[in-house]
This record gives C-alpha cells, sequence and structure tokens, in this order.
C-alpha cells in the first residue's frame, strides 16, 4: 500500500508520516512546496497543491490511499482524479464544527462540510471509500497565546469561559494512522476530542503550572476583541471565533471516547500537551 499524505508540512500530517514509516507502510509527503519538507528516511514528496487540480494526477500516480486535508475549493476535482487514478481509500481531516446547526453558513464549518460532500459524492459512487476524521478544538489552538506569554503580555479573551475539547496533534495523527491501516475501520465518520472538557482559563493555568510562567489574560468585549484582529483575520472568520465562543460559554464540551477505540490508547491530556510544547511559551 502507497499513501498519499497531503499538507505534510502540518503537525498532523507531518507526524502521520513518521507513524507510516515505523511501521513500514509506503508513504508519499505532498505539499505546495515540497523542497520545504523534510520526510522521514525513505519517503518521497511530490507536489500537491489542494489549491491547483493540476497538481494532481502526478501526486495520485500509484497510490491506494489519501490523507487528505479539508480544502473545499477543488475537493471534488481531487475526488475525481483519485478515482481516476484508482486510489481505494481516503481519509479526510475535517473538524466536528460540520455537526453544529449553523455549519453551513459559519466560516469555520462551511469549507470542512463543503469538503466532506464533495468527497462522499463521489464515493457514494462506489469509487473508493471516504472515512471522515472529526476533531474538535486542537490543543495547538493554544499556540495564539504564546507570543503574548513569551513577551509578558496578557492574552485577550473576549469569552474567557468559553469551553473545548483540546486533543493532542498526534491522538490525531494516531487516529488517521489506525484508519488507514485497518480496512474495518474505513467508511466512517469519527468525532475526536481530547480527555478534557476545559475552558480557556483553565487551560492557561495548566500552561502556567506547566511553564512555570505566569499565564494572565484580559477579557475584551467582542466587539473590542474583533476589531483587535482586523489586520490578519478575515471578518467572517472573526465572527465565526466569537459566535461558537459565545455558544461554548460556561458550557463543557461533550466528550468521546473515539481516540481510545482507535488507537487503543486514552487520548493526551492538554497538560501533556503542554509539557511537549514548553519552549514555544518561554522566552
Amino acid at each position: 500500500m502507497t499513501v498519499l499524505v497531503t499538507g505534510s508540512r502540518g503537525r498532523v500530517a507531518s507526524t502521520l508520516l513518521g507513524l507510516l514509516a515505523d511501521a513500514g507502510v509506503k508513504a508519499r509527503a505532498a505539499s505546495k512546496n515540497p523542497a520545504d519538507l523534510s520526510p522521514p528516511a525513505g519517503v518521497d514528496t511530490v507536489r500537491c497543491d489542494l489549491a491547483d487540480p493540476a497538481t494532481f494526477d502526478a501526486a495520485l500516480d500509484g497510490v491506494d490511499a489519501v490523507f487528505l486535508y479539508a480544502e473545499a475549493t477543488h475537493a471534488g476535482a481531487f475526488a475525481g482524479r483519485a478515482r481516476a487514478a484508482g486510489v481505494e481509500h481516503v481519509t479526510l481531516l475535517s473538524s466536528s464544527s460540520v455537526l453544529a446547526p449553523d455549519a453551513e453558513v459559519n466560516a469555520i464549518a462551511a469549507s470542512h462540510l463543503a469538503a466532506e460532500r464533495a468527497l462522499s459524492a463521489t464515493a457514494d459512487t462506489g469509487a473508493f471509500e471516504a472515512t471522515h476524521l472529526r476533531p474538535g478544538a486542537f490543543a495547538t489552538n493554544a499556540l495564539q497565546w504564546a507570543w503574548a506569554l513569551r513577551a509578558g503580555r496578557p492574552p485577550a479573551l473576549p469569552y474567557p469561559h468559553a469551553y473545548g475539547d483540546p486533543i493532542h496533534e498526534r491522538d490525531v495523527a494516531e487516529a488517521a494512522f489506525a484508519v488507514l491501516t485497518e480496512p474495518r475501520l474505513r467508511g466512517s465518520s469519527y468525532v475526536l476530542t481530547g480527555p478534557e472538557s476545559l475552558d480557556f482559563t483553565e487551560q492557561l493555568a495548566i500552561l502556567a503550572e506547566v511553564t512555570g510562567r505566569p499565564a494572565p489574560y484580559t477579557v475584551p468585549t467582542p466587539e473590542e476583541w474583533k476589531e483587535s484582529v482586523t489586520d490578519f483575520m478575515p471578518e467572517t472568520y472573526a465572527d465565526a471565533l466569537l459566535s461558537y465562543w459565545a455558544s461554548h460559554d460556561g458550557r463543557p464540551t461533550p466528550l468521546t471516547g473515539t481516540v481510545e477505540e482507535l488507537t487503543g490508547h486514552a487520548p493526551r491530556t492538554f497538560a501533556t500537551w503542554a509539557a511537549d510544547h514548553t519552549a514555544a511559551f518561554r522566552p
């Protein structure tokens, strides 16, 4: 079996490449800029820009399975080229946000939902099996606070008591490895969560304890926060984040046992993630 891993500069994909290599599974690392990749020894690289269908055929040549990032723009074209190439299985890195009532109009969820639908439309013809991985809040989202904390500045939290289910990127990669290498797991949708529902203040407290550095925060109004991010965040995305945080304010996130079902071990805690990324939060 040969597995094409798209987005190989990403944390999940690069971890997955290591898992496949360690297991002796042939993998191909794909990226828009493959020269920037440093894959495990013996892993070939290939250019695959999910925004450029002209790169799909060469990347898919000789591939049996794909780990696919949810780029909706040409997801249908990718699925069609995967079918033509004889791909048997595609695992999509989606998001649990697709299950929200406003998923079709929410800027965060809509692209994932569109990618799922495009992939499923082709899979439903019998072309290949499609598996959807739907993680909740990535623990790596906490890296958005790293610059401020390193500089001794408190992050701005318009909804400090908004809950999430932070999941370690390695747990997502191990879940992907499981569904890619175990045929009986194919063809389903899996909601992946971390082992704890934590609000932002609890996550910052854990970071403070693990790093040994203070982790204070400020509480701007939603309007103030939105104004502060206008230079680097599209308005629709900022609105989607505010809507998500408001809907989870004071409401613990339901957890699943899916990571353990797929990998055989409980998901890693946020404290474990913080310990793995301590350097990012220290000067």
